[in-house]
């Protein structure tokens, strides 16, 4: 095996003059050497983890030979894999099971990935890791924007309340992981990462006070701030719903200088807010002005004058927000700038700009070792082994894969769950764009509708309203089997118009879902018998702000929330039946023309097992 390149140094994280250049220098370094950096990267993870008991039990030993064995011998792996080991650690084993390093923390992952909360394991260097790819953020953004050094940054970020496993070990959401790190609390002054919050603020575990005082912060320093943003789309509305109902409360305070002591009880973020907020009632009528007209289209640009561009993440499930987005910010840049999970961070979007339909992250080739897995093998029904695994460097352009991932915490060939699309190229490094979680599926017979399906099919449906002034806020789904034969159910909360909207419209809505789904589901729906009307439940305004509240209170994380796109029944589903105020079916079952290939084999096999009649 040809050696890696003498490794170049990891730029400074902080500001130091020449920091940008060196930043740059890195990532075009890392990806035009990204094979030769792969191969240390994994010759690292297995020599800093050769005592641990996983490795061994595949028979990887950290000896010279250590990569060859890793390819050869471990095979792919899921949670549900992994889950024996992860409890022995979190029950206080801390013999080397996982890692060679000991593990500092479990990282928990959103409630609403895939449905469960996962504890991931992780040691102290990650830390530094992380803070690496931050520190890369601003050089690639100040390309495309300069400038941003002579303001702030109203970012409104949350820490989740922490809780201990049974052997005593930390399990936390990873970015408030982050946010209480010394290299977060610690950082050096950097112009390019002055925030408005200050960091009580951000640390407070009460959202509502986090909220109001991080708000209030953003409003005082209204003149100053260059960029707003938050980590999910969703999250940054949930404060513009917030601003919307509370700034009369917000501007008495600014117009007093005195925060409202039944709001702000925490006292660490009534004095840290105490040091930037005086009474400024010209700034409090300049707010009152702008939130007090009848229309909040283009609130952020009235209220933050000087913003250049709105820093959230809008790939994936998160795209339904953009239409809003537009609305609040009256056409502000929407930029996606960083791709990364609990189990590791991965890449940054070196294009931050661009639209975000163009949206592609460049992996870094340093943070651990990938793999990808061909969504399309020729496999055929077979399960997929480490066998058909590819290589960073040797993915094809237009093809998806499913990431895999090797990192220094103690993960091995993880599958990591979401499906990317190779989409070009820096230096040798692919750029990909997030496609979808694998497996997050509607079915009820042999359909199978992924959420990039139910969103399009969504997407096109609501457009029925807008006649009517009416729009969609947010949406989930659920297969209701209690019924025979069993349906699609669509929870839709609405922003209403000026005119009611008519039955028969959402009927056409019902419909036009139904016409944009894949043909199993529509031929299942064209036999009569298999699938039944697909439902629209229209629920009370405030619902999905429910349905967060919920997650927050089973220990989800306000940064990493999103609305699940698929629900499964129990308490979720009776928390949203709670709130119906309207349910609509459709009217006729959507166009199929029989004779096709899967049709065909549906009715064979129907016939086999005696069952058509």
């Amino acid at each position: 095996m040809p050696e890696a390149p003498t490794a170049k140094p990891a730029p400074v994280c902080g500001y130091a003059p020449g920091a940008h250049r060196e930043a740059l220098e890195f990532i075009e370094h890392v990806t035009a050497n990204a094979g030769k950096v792969q191969r240390r990267v994994l010759a690292e993870i297995l020599a800093q983890n050769a005592p641990a008991e996983y490795l061994r039990r595949y028979g990887v030993f950290g000896s010279l030979d250590a990569a060859d064995g890793f390819r050869r011998l471990v095979p792919l792996v899921t949670y549900e894999g992994l889950l024996p080991d992860i409890l022995r650690i979190a029950n206080g084993d801390t013999s080397p099971i996982l890692s060679g390093k000991p593990i500092s923390e479990f990282l928990t992952s959103s409630g609403t990935s895939g449905g469960e909360r996962k504890l991931m394991p992780t040691i102290a260097d990650e830390l530094d890791r992380r803070s690496l790819l931050y520190s890369l953020l601003m050089p690639v953004m100040s390309q495309s924007v300069p400038g941003l050094d002579k303001g702030k940054a109203m970012y409104l970020l949350f820490v989740k309340a922490e809780s201990r496993t049974p052997g005593g070990l930390v399990a936390r959401p990873v970015l408030t992981s982050y946010y209480r790190s010394r290299q977060f609390l610690d950082r050096p002054h950097d112009p390019y990462t002055a925030y408005t919050s200050p960091n009580e603020a951000i640390l407070c575990v009460d959202s509502y006070q986090s909220m109001y005082a991080q708000l209030v912060c953003g409003l005082v320093h209204r003149a100053d701030v260059l960029r707003v943003g938050a980590v999910f789309a969703s999250g940054f509305l949930r404060a513009i719903r917030f601003l919307e109902k509370h700034w009369p409360r917000l501007c008495h305070d600014i117009r007093t200088g005195e925060l409202d002591s039944s709001v702000i009880t925490d006292r660490a973020v009534r004095d840290a807010v105490g040091r930037v907020l005086r009474a400024d009632p010209a700034l409090a009528d300049e707010i009152e002005a702008e939130c007090g007209r009848p229309s909040w289209e283009g609130i952020i640009r009235r209220l933050w004058p000087r913003t250049k561009y709105i820093d959230v993440i809008v790939t994936g499930t998160m795209s339904q927000y953009i239409p809003t987005l537009v609305f609040y910010g009256r056409g502000l840049p929407l930029t996606c700038t960083m791709y990364a999970s609990s189990e590791c961070y991965f890449g940054l979007n070196l294009n931050p700009m661009c639209k975000p339909s163009d949206v592609a992250y460049t992996l870094i080739p340093t943070m651990c070792y990938f793999e990808f897995l061909p969504v399309h093998s020729s496999n055929g029904n077979a399960e997929p082994t480490h066998r058909d695994l590819i290589d960073l460097i040797d993915v094809r352009l237009g093809h998806e894969y499913e990431l895999v991932v090797t990192t220094y915490s103690g993960l091995y060939r993880y599958r990591v769950g979401d499906v990317l699309r190779v989409v070009g190229f820096k230096n040798e490094a692919p750029m990909f764009r997030f496609v979808r979680r694998q497996n997050v599926a509607l079915s009820i017979d042999s359909d199978k509708t992924d959420e990039t399906e139910l969103h399009a099919a969504v997407s096109g449906a609501v457009q029925h309203l807008a006649p009517f002034g009416a729009s969609l806020v947010e949406y989930t789904s659920y297969a209701d089997a209690t019924t025979i034969p069993g349906h699609y159910v669509l929870f839709w909360e609405l922003r209403a118009g000026s005119t009611a909207v008519p039955a028969s419209v959402f009927e056409d809505c019902c419909l036009s879902v139904e016409e944009a789904l894949n043909s199993v589901y529509r031929q299942g729906r064209a036999c009569g018998r298999l699938i039944g009307p697909l439902e629209i439940r229209v629920v009370a305004e405030g619902t999905f702000d429910k349905l967060m509240d919920y997650a927050l209170s089973r220990g989800a994380s306000i940064n990493q929330y999103k609305a699940p796109r698929c629900v499964r029944p129990g308490p979720v589903v009776e928390l949203l039946d709670a709130r119906v105020q309207a349910k609509y079916f459709s009217p006729k079952c959507p166009k199929w023309s029989p004779g096709n290939k899967q049709w065909n084999n549906t009715k064979a096999e129907l016939v086999s097992n005696g069952d058509a009649a």
